[in-house]
């Protein structure tokens, strides 16, 4: 890696601490709830579709989720849907806010590491309210220089990161589990990444070619392996 890069960008969920798992989890209770109205296959792929559709307006995150997960029970009940059942979807949102942060195995090893050498920083999308509770929760927060809880991760979104930093994409490196958004926009600008694969990956984030062909790209097994590559 580039010896020029000052400042190391963390992912938040699934990089930090696992997240994905609980929307699974949370959409298998879901379409049981919904299964006398559909199927288990129709009933995600309803709720994949409208959460797309809605993400210009919510954005992402748990609230922004709860919401699609109402509009889509409504949809395919034909609005026949019970105020009762309505109020156990709610209860689903609000159960997945109070859940504990778990840390990714050996992520705070990482940190203290690497804490020294280079200025760390989150770069997450979501939820403002519930990313500063997980970050809060996690014990993690005086590792980091700074937060960045984006609207989006696009490169327009990571070069106005950039600008905010006072540096070029050259000293910068990001580290996470989707190509779609911590990867490949990193790159476009012509920084680092290290892609951290995990268990469980968001439909919305998989992308058909993972075959990336960069000097400036690394993909590991563990997040305990950035330590060989950067310190």
């Amino acid at each position: 890696m580039n010896s020029n890069i000052r400042v190391l960008g963390f992912d938040a969920d699934d990089t930090l601490w696992d997240n994905e798992i609980f929307y699974k989890e949370t959409e298998q209770e879901f379409c049981r709830i919904l299964s006398p109205f559909m199927n288990t296959e129709e009933i995600s792929r309803e709720l994949f579709k409208i959460e797309v559709q809605n993400m210009e307006l919510y954005g992402y995150g748990i609230k922004a989720f709860s919401l699609s997960l109402i509009e889509t029970a409504i949809r395919i009940s034909s609005s026949e849907i019970p105020a009762s059942t309505i109020s156990k979807i709610i209860e689903l949102g609000k159960a997945m806010l109070r859940k504990p942060v778990n840390l990714i195995n050996g992520i705070e090893d990482v940190l203290k590491i690497l804490q020294g050498k280079y200025k760390l920083i989150i770069v997450t999308k979501g939820d403002l309210l519930d990313q500063e509770r997980k970050l809060l929760k996690s014990g993690l927060s005086g590792y980091f220089h700074h937060i960045e809880i984006m609207s989006d991760k696009k490169e327009e979104n990571y070069k106005s990161l950039l600008n905010h930093l006072d540096i070029e994409a050259s000293q910068f490196i990001m580290v996470g589990n989707s190509l779609k958004s911590d990867i490949l926009p990193v790159l476009g600008l012509g920084g680092y990444a290290i892609y951290v694969p995990s268990d469980t990956t968001w439909l919305y984030e998989q992308i058909e070619n993972e075959n990336i062909e960069s000097e400036k790209f690394v993909k590991v097994k563990s997040i305990r392996d950035i330590i060989e590559i950067l310190h």
